[in-house]
């Protein structure tokens, strides 16, 4: 089965020639005809199966095939991301896919001035994307509205869940009009994921495409057992013997992904952290360095890395075991895409033996046990020191020079006031009148007779 086969519009079959898209993967083959008839679908795909194009292509032949005007501060289709990152990827996704078609597409998320958001719904969107905070934000301000949706995409439903979004959603579930169609996304399928779905679905068709927790066939996966203490220097020597072209390196925590960083950074070795204490733009500059290559090794945490779709990742070092054995299926995940092989290495410390013996029930795959190198201990004794944490981003030209120029304005003002207040009196206009000022209670007397009724 190709894309010309499923019955898509012609503008969306141009834009899929021109990224040279032809067979659509297995979710696409099965939710596209659904989605197509009008139907609610409740789809069961892990991250990097192609699922944004099974929800994207079939809503864009619907808007294709009904051309309509946007409601005002409204939008007609509405999808609802867990994370900027992917929301951001998503709202790319349509923008490559409708590149022929005349839709507009807005993606909004916290961490960025919601003033420039605003104005860009005011006249109505075709496709908004949205992170569930940022989306009941502007619906309080009376800045958009949700009640003219035509389609509802909850995509990556269970780490909304894992990341407190159940509230937010059932509000804004109680928000979208009854007729609408919806499509709702998870890796996995546990009873509150079916308890949500039941809020938003009428009649689903489910589709799936792998069993649920099974993990990436061309992925070798292997574990070594080391004290948390000596992590570092493991990965240090994982990093130098390893041919890696890509590696996300996991960690459970934001600060302990700082730590691996500046671990790293001591040793000379370049790598960035992206976590949810990043600023959206740190978070952005990280994510395209290390999908432009410029960077080799990107640290994240579970919520962070969501999504993320970077080709090329060849290793995923697990730093850090998950303690929920679902994660670790989505962070190996991130390699052996498009046909390609990957390596998924993962540090077990003693009080994470239990987590890794979960893992292996629920994937039911048992992973390699390798040793630490021999010369492990000489890599501990001989660990470089950490870098020194970083104060804040490094300043530009311009933003050097406005900072220049601010304290040469700040330093000319202060000169201003010392001169005017050392000048004679003659300098400065008619000399003022010597008024002394009242103390205590004669002074409070006063206060209370100017101000208070006439007499």
């Amino acid at each position: 089965m190709q894309f010309s086969d499923l019955g898509l519009a012609e503008p969306i079959l141009k834009a899929l020639a021109a990224k040279n898209y032809v067979d659509p993967t297995p979710i696409q083959q099965q939710a596209i005809p659904v989605l197509l008839q009008g139907k609610d679908l409740c789809g069961i795909a892990q991250t990097g199966t192609g699922k944004t194009a099974a929800f994207a292509l079939p809503s864009l032949d619907h808007f294709a095939r009904n051309p309509m005007a946007t409601p005002v501060k409204g939008c007609r289709m509405l999808v609802l991301s867990p994370t900027r990152e992917l929301a951001a990827q998503i709202a790319q996704s349509f923008r490559d896919y409708g590149r022929f078609l005349k839709l507009s597409v807005e993606v909004v998320f916290g961490g960025v001035p919601i003033n420039k958001q605003i104005r860009a719904l005011s006249a109505g969107v075709d496709i908004v994307v949205a992170t569930p905070g940022r989306l009941l934000d502007l619906i309080d301000q009376r800045a958009f509205t949700i009640k003219d949706t035509e389609i509802f995409v909850l995509d990556e439903a269970d780490q909304m869940m894992d990341m407190g979004f159940i509230h937010p959603l059932k509000r804004i579930a109680k928000l979208l009009p009854r007729d609408r169609q919806n499509l709702f996304f998870s890796a996995t399928m546990p009873k509150e994921i079916e308890s949500l779905a039941g809020q938003f679905l009428h009649d689903p068709v489910k589709v799936s495409v792998a069993p649920q927790s099974t993990t990436a066939e061309r992925v070798r996966q292997q574990a070594t057992f080391v004290n948390q203490a000596e992590k570092q220097a493991l990965l240090h020597i994982v990093l130098n013997n390893e041919d890696i072209d890509r590696a996300l390196i996991f960690t459970r925590t934001k600060h302990g992904a700082d730590r691996v960083v500046r671990s790293l950074e001591g040793a000379g070795i370049q790598a960035f952290a992206i976590h949810g204490n990043k600023s959206q733009g740190q978070r952005t500059t990280a994510l395209q360095a290390f999908r432009q290559g410029k960077v080799k090794l990107l640290v994240a945490t579970d919520i962070a890395a969501r999504g993320i779709d970077v080709s090329g990742v060849s290793h995923v070092i697990n730093f850090e075991i998950p303690n929920v054995p679902e994660q670790y299926v989505h962070r190996i995940g991130r390699t052996a895409r498009a046909g390609a092989e990957g390596v998924a290495i993962s540090f077990v410390a003693d009080d994470e033996r239990p987590y890794l013996k979960a893992i292996e029930r629920t994937t039911r795959v048992k992973l390699d046990i390798a040793p630490l190198p021999e010369n492990f201990m000489e890599a501990v004794r001989n660990l470089p020191k950490p870098a020194a944490p970083r104060k804040g981003p490094e300043q530009s030209p311009a933003q050097k020079a406005r900072r220049v120029e601010g304290q040469r304005r700040y330093q000319e003002g202060q000169r201003g006031n010392a001169e005017r207040a050392h000048r004679p009196d003659g300098e400065d206009g008619a000399k003022r009148p010597f008024r002394r000022r009242r103390s205590g209670v004669g002074a409070h007397k006063g206060a209370v007779q100017r101000t208070g009724a006439p007499r």
